[in-house]
């Protein structure tokens, strides 16, 4: 872990433990409004790029990847899976320190899909049954028909749809920041590389370190 709100003098040569460090921390110390709260950005295959806040749920610092849930045929999803590459950054204003990532998705396993969705409160499940994510809605009023739908369909325990579940976003690179004065930041940036291992994984290289000017 970092120290007086710098990093360690000698950069470590795995970047992910002060990350996972630094998460479980702004979640425990409930200073943050939202510890979860993770921009995404995507791009089509052309290039146009898109960002918006998902909830980074977990972080695994061994082989290196963080976890999100959303809609797969939202705006999000469909650039996903059409360009699986993306960027990500944590900023915990409280704390003053961000994190920024950069990297590839796949989709999280079924079965730890399904393990969260039915951890979900039971409305929030509905919810996704009942949304058409990033789709035109002629009125609020349909939506919340749709929810009332869905609700008598599927009762009290309703399965994960389809079209929604996670993704294991592996990171090719890692950027840690922390706040100092007069905006003499501290900042390191780590990179390695990514091989596909089946249709879950990846099999990362080594992490390279170097500090950066802030």
């Amino acid at each position: 872990m970092s120290h007086a709100g710098t990093l360690p003098a000698t950069l470590p040569q795995d970047p992910m433990p002060i990350f996972e460090g630094w998460y479980r921390e702004a979640r425990a110390q409930k200073v943050q409004p939202n510890p979860d709260s993770m921009v995404l950005a995507s791009a089509t295959p052309d290039g146009m790029p898109a960002a918006r806040v998902v909830l980074c749920k977990k972080v695994v610092a061994n082989p290196g990847y963080v976890v999100f849930f959303t809609n797969y045929d939202s705006r999000k999803g469909r650039e996903l899976a059409a360009n699986p590459r993306v960027a990500g950054v944590l900023h915990w204003d409280t704390m003053s320190r961000q994190v920024r990532i950069e990297g590839r998705v796949v989709f999280c396993p079924p079965e730890e899909s399904d393990a969260y969705f039915a951890s979900r409160a039971i409305d929030s499940r509905i919810g996704a049954w009942a949304s058409l994510q990033s789709q035109p809605l002629d009125s609020r009023a349909t939506l919340l028909k749709r929810v009332a739908v869905e609700a008598a369909r599927h009762g009290t325990a309703p399965t994960r749809p389809p079209h929604w579940g996670g993704y294991h976003f592996w990171l090719e690179a890692v950027e840690l920041w922390c706040e100092g004065a007069f905006r003499v930041h501290d900042r390191a940036r780590w990179t390695r590389t990514l091989e596909p291992s089946g249709s879950h994984a990846y099999s990362p290289g080594p992490w390279h370190a170097t500090r950066l000017y802030p």
